[in-house]
């Protein structure tokens, strides 16, 4: 299962973040980006109660991450 993890970061923390984000187990590629979202990243795991506890647990925890929108990927 795999799924974009769009995430809003405190203002400035963006670069740091996206290193932390990177490190995180289950995530397979993430990258800055303009406009509404500060990161993406693709995120794989076994199945979604576990992508769920990747985004939640893992990620939505960094410090200066402010919000997440995740979107499954369906093909």
């Amino acid at each position: 299962m795999q799924a974009l993890v769009y995430i809003r970061t405190d203002p400035g923390k963006a670069l740091k973040l996206l290193d932390a984000v990177k490190k995180v187990q289950g995530v397979h590629v993430a990258f800055a980006t303009t406009g509404r979202f500060d990161i993406v990243a693709r995120i794989e795991a076994t199945d979604l109660k576990a992508l769920g506890e990747t985004i939640v647990s893992k990620i939505q925890s960094l410090p200066g991450v402010r919000y997440t929108e995740t979107s499954l990927i369906v093909a």
